[in-house]
């Protein structure tokens, strides 16, 4: 059944590529906005759907995992492991990009004047990077009301809340014993809630790709092959050293954890959006043997504090604007822009165009042209399609990286219901 699922995601990708480019290109401008419209309503509603469900069961998950872990010196253990791996992933992946764009210069020659400033997504990315700071990311961080972060979806204030009140439950033990089941029953809930959502899987990555190619076809990616070429490059180059991190970290059965996660990440993909994977991701970690409570603790932070593909998706998009408009930096300036980005990249998973805000943020500290942001919107939907599917497989090895050191990976044969 899981086999004809994943078949059905793959399908519905190539046909949404397929119908998108026969749109694009046989429709006229008027028509073809008003098609990928329909498409995009498709898509709005499973994502909706999707985020229906963030809130509630990131809450019920992490709380009762939390809780369930017992004494404190457990969870802050975990959470010491889960940390210390996000930052050594972080500063490996900005890495790999700056030294990618170095050596790939997909950025030189390009004509930079015909970026569009005047407005549009442009400007819009332009006026959210204007409020990303460290002052007002800090003092985000903590909620006033855990019902408004609820309605907004504010992860990481529920990841926040959660912690605390996981805390205060596993201080309380068999007090509280009630509500801590009461809390495991909330995400088994949760998760058959997610089963049913994610029968429209297939038609919403159907949808999404569909309404992106009908809206740009085929000619933005020959574009700016080099520039979308090197960065798949540059994650490919990723993958591959977390595989050998994997192996490492985890034994034999990485392969068998990427398997494991292939749907999840399949979706996120094709619908560039981490929370449509979050809820099958985190059914998928516990069936192949991550436990419940690291599970839930893992990857909640990972949303937040885990952003692979996202980080290095800035460093590239950043560096590849200063090559445009031939903006020499400096070794030093470089190492300056990787701290930066590794600062302001935390906790934004939630924007919209996240990435993009980050780089239109961090541009004008080096004095690079605002404007270079217009360069890459035309694809940027692509490539938030690879750095969102890296973001997952990311989380989903440091989950079950944290369980084997914690011994709460079980064997493949305990899988089985």
């Amino acid at each position: 059944m899981q086999r004809l699922f994943t078949v059905l995601i793959i399908v519905g990708m190539a046909a949404g590529l397929g119908v998108g480019a026969y749109a694009h290109d046989t429709l006229t401008a008027a028509d073809a906005k008003d098609l990928a419209g329909y498409f995009a309503l498709v898509t709005g509603v499973f994502l909706t759907l999707i985020k229906m469900i963030i809130a509630p069961l990131v809450f019920t998950t992490l709380a009762g995992g939390v809780a369930h872990m017992g004494d404190a010196s457990a969870a802050g253990r975990v959470a010491v492991k889960t940390l210390g791996w996000f930052i050594i992933a972080g500063i490996i992946s900005l890495s790999i990009g700056m030294v990618m764009v170095d050596l790939l210069q997909p950025g030189a020659g390009f004509q930079a004047a015909t970026a569009t400033t005047g407005g549009g997504p442009a400007a819009n990315v332009a006026a959210a990077a204007a409020h990303l700071n460290l002052k007002d990311f800090l003092a985000h961080v903590f909620p006033t009301s855990i019902v408004d972060a609820m309605a907004k979806n504010e992860v990481l204030q529920i990841v926040v809340f959660s912690l605390f009140a996981g805390f205060a439950m596993g201080a309380l033990g068999e007090k509280v014993s009630g509500l801590v089941e009461l809390l495991r029953q909330g995400a088994q809930v949760m998760l058959k809630v997610t089963d049913y959502v994610m029968t429209l899987a297939p038609i919403a990555v159907f949808s999404a790709v569909a309404g992106v190619m009908t809206t740009y076809g085929l000619a933005v990616l020959s574009t700016y092959a080099k520039f979308v070429g090197g960065f798949y490059l540059s994650l490919g180059l990723f993958w591959v050293l977390l595989g050998v991190v994997g192996f490492i970290a985890i034994g034999r059965r990485f392969p068998a954890l990427v398997l494991a996660i292939r749907e999840p990440a399949l979706i996120a993909f094709s619908t560039a959006s981490s929370e449509a994977a979050y809820p099958r991701l985190l059914e998928k970690l516990e069936q192949f043997g991550v436990s419940n409570r690291i599970a839930s603790f893992v990857l909640p932070l990972g949303y937040s504090f885990n952003l692979d593909g996202s980080m290095m998706y800035t460093t590239f998009a950043s560096l590849f604007i200063a090559q445009a408009f031939n903006v020499p930096l400096s070794f030093e300036q470089k190492l300056l822009m990787m701290a930066m980005l590794m600062v302001t990249s935390k906790g934004i998973a939630g924007v919209p165009r996240a990435s993009l805000v980050v780089v239109q943020a961090v541009l004008p500290m080096f004095k690079i042209p605002e404007a270079g942001i217009a360069l890459i919107l035309g694809v940027d939907w692509c490539l938030d399609m690879g750095r969102t599917c890296t973001n997952v497989i990311g989380n989903s090895a440091a989950a079950a990286a944290v369980a084997r050191s914690e011994g709460q990976l079980r064997a493949p044969e305990a899988n089985a219901p």
